[in-house]
């Protein structure tokens, strides 16, 4: 039998290609091609200088690799290195239109989905070519990506417009917060260890940026970030945790500058807190630590002094964000501490802690019988009340494939959670993140989280989470979250943009605090609304999710009622202020005390006569107190301190007050304050 050869040629459509050196010299590729680029070591290809919002955080590419594309026709395009044969390589993807003399972003991509991979989409238009880019930033291997069509894009359920801020410089741009006092949401860019810029919003949604010289604070925020007024002056403050340590940055008292207090102790910082541990009024700092127990700082009032351990006590650290609220409901604030440990599954490794607050200044760790231990690597959880049933929830982000899917834990309302993950939506998104944070970003009533895949899951009150199709290239690290336009929608941060929420026809309630005998900040506070939905609940926190500083703004979306029943919030102090009857889609200010009758806002400690007053006011101490009064403010009912007093030993002449009701605040040697209300006829 004779032997027959047969050469057998298959085509694929698969080119391996060496990038051009810049954009004027991109090589081409075509339409549902794959192409295998070679490691950034074997050539020599300018990076590109325009990253259209993506951050460099810790330096610049040194190389890059240049493609085009000319499209034959309007069509959906994907360009995408999400290829198991990269085995995740940390690529980075920039897409533009135009010429290499003016180019434009179309679309850009930095851990598509959680991975470290890849991948734009975009609806490209007929005769136009388009410019592709891939970096060095974090890595030099060689990878495969493709050119295909796509299947047009699902309609948005929420739509979002990117602007640049020009005002937003730095590599850290990862804090909102009202800064001055006006209750408007700011953005804080971290430009040096020597300058600070403030974007401060103005009518509209613009900003105008101030820079203030600083005193060498010899860290950044290269980790974590958060804001409050730590010496209750009206003028927020910052603690800066970086890879050695933290330091805080006090606003002076009309917030012209500020000073620089650079703690002593090197340590590698995860998430920072502004919180009041011991509840005395004034505004502690707590600071997660990788490698040993946490830290935290102690307000005397003067200083915030060091402390460590008692809080998170695992010897090898691990701890990744603490998320500070009342899980219990018993009037004291928790925390939730997600852990990344470093000795796996086992016995501290990457069990998440959750610490009850004793009532006394002392906290027990109660994960384990609280279903609250769980074994996932988180570098933190979406906290917030899912259910609207008054008890607060937590999604638990999962930031390792080998740890399965992110974990949604309901909490029971006797101590426990459960997870309800299956049928949630989170038991088929695969999706890794490090930053989870809840809010309601589409004010329909029910809590979303933005957290793994860089999109929002969307919430529908019963544990259930519907992603939105588009991503809009959102960070998957630095996307702070804040009304930076005044419209009662959230808007999202977006490195050196702000991905504005286009928003919808539901209505929203804003909640801004002013604490008189609580901190200022009025964090710590529950925050609940009543309404035909039922009851929603916010706790006022400064630093949520892993290292982002949202707003402190309790913002709430009510969907389509037009009316509020109740207001209710309940202070650390226990003061519990009610408002009736609130007209939705405003910004309201609710000044400790103000909504309490005279009669009911005993302090315990002192009474002022006569009340009403026309000229003067008389301080009576209590009898058989062991407590020493020295100074007081006296504050109108929007919160601003009408007088200071520093000897209360005589009268105090409110004889040039405007008649109204006012709150007198009385501070003792251990700067414990006091408050009561008057009438000044």
């Amino acid at each position: 039998m004779k032997k027959i050869t047969y050469l057998i040629v298959l085509y694929f459509s698969i080119s391996l290609a060496m990038a051009q050196g810049d954009c004027s010299s991109a090589t081409s590729v075509t339409l549902n091609s794959t192409t295998v680029a070679p490691p950034f070591t074997a050539e020599t290809g300018t990076p590109p200088t325009l990253f259209c919002s993506l951050n460099n955080n810790n330096g610049l590419p040194t190389k890059g690799k240049w493609y085009k594309f000319t499209a034959t026709q309007n069509i959906n395009i994907t360009v995408s290195a999400v290829f198991s044969q990269n085995n995740n390589t940390d690529t980075r993807l920039l897409v533009y239109s135009g010429n290499c003399a003016a180019l434009n972003c179309v679309g850009a991509n930095d851990d598509f989905n959680g991975g470290l991979t890849s991948q734009v989409s975009f609806a490209a238009a007929t005769g136009t070519t388009y410019i592709i880019a891939f970096d060095n930033r974090y890595s030099s291997n060689g990878f495969t990506f493709s050119v295909m069509e796509a299947a047009p894009p699902a309609p948005d359920r929420l739509g979002f417009t990117s602007q640049n801020i020009a005002g937003i410089t730095g590599g850290y741009n990862n804090c909102i917060a009202d800064m001055n006092g006006d209750f408007l949401d700011d953005i804080v860019s971290a430009v040096s260890t020597t300058q600070l810029a403030i974007s401060y919003q103005q009518a509209g949604g613009t900003f105008s940026t101030a820079t203030y010289a600083i005193p060498n604070t010899s860290v950044l925020p290269s980790w974590s970030i958060a804001a409050g007024d730590y010496d209750n002056n009206g003028f927020n403050d910052l603690i800066y945790g970086s890879g050695s340590g933290v330091a805080f940055l006090k606003a002076n008292s009309d917030g012209t500058g500020y000073t620089t207090d650079r703690k002593t102790q090197s340590y590698l910082v995860q998430r920072t807190n502004f919180v009041d541990i011991n509840n005395d009024g004034k505004l502690d700092a707590f600071a997660c630590d990788d490698n040993a127990p946490n830290r935290y700082y102690m307000n005397d009032g003067t200083n915030l002094n060091h402390i460590q351990g008692g809080i998170g006590d695992f010897p090898s650290g691990g701890n990744y964000a603490s998320n500070w609220f009342d899980f219990d409901n018993d009037g004291d604030v928790d925390m939730y501490l997600a852990k990344c440990g470093q000795g796996g599954s086992g016995v501290g490794g990457n069990i998440d802690q959750l610490h009850r607050n004793n009532g006394n200044g002392t906290f027990t760790n109660v994960a384990t019988e609280a279903g609250m231990a769980n074994p996932e690597q988180t570098w933190s959880g979406a906290c917030g009340d899912f259910n609207n049933d008054g008890w607060m929830d937590v999604v638990v982000g999962v930031n390792s494939a080998s740890n399965g899917y992110t974990n949604v834990k309901r909490n029971n309302g006797d101590g426990t959670f459960t997870s309800v993950t299956s049928g949630s939506g989170y038991d088929t998104n695969s999706g890794l993140g490090r930053e989870y944070i809840a809010e309601d970003f589409d004010n329909d009533g029910f809590l979303d989280v933005l957290g793994s895949g860089s999109t929002i899951m969307f919430g529908d009150g019963n544990f259930h989470f519907t992603p939105n199709p588009n991503t809009y290239n959102i960070s998957s690290v630095d996307r702070p979250v804040g009304d930076l336009n005044n419209d009662g929608f959230l808007d999202i941060q977006n490195g050196t943009s702000v991905l504005f929420n286009n928003g919808n026809t539901n209505k929203w309630i804003n909640v801004n605090l002013r604490g008189i005998v609580s901190n200022r900040n009025g964090i710590g506070a529950r925050v609940v609304i009543y309404g035909s939905w039922g009851q929603q609940l916010r706790y006022v926190q400064s630093g949520t999710g892993f290292q982002n500083m949202s707003t402190i703004t309790a913002h709430f979306g009510i969907g389509q009622a037009t009316t509020i029943n109740q207001v209710v919030i309940t202070w650390p102090s226990g003061t519990i202020d009610t408002l009736t009857n609130v007209t939705p889609n405003q910004n309201l200010l609710i000044v400790e005390g103000a909504t309490l009758a005279l009669n009911s806002f005993n302090n315990g400690v002192f009474a002022v006569y006569p009340n009403p007053a026309k000229n003067m006011v008389n301080i009576q101490l209590q009898d058989n107190l062991n407590v020493t009064l020295k100074s007081a403010l006296v504050y109108d009912l929007t919160g601003k301190v009408v007088l200071s007093i520093n000897d209360i030993t005589q009268p105090i002449n409110v004889e040039k007050l405007p008649i109204g009701t006012y709150i007198l605040s009385i501070s003792d040697t251990n700067n414990k304050s006091y408050s009561q209300k008057f009438i000044k006829e």
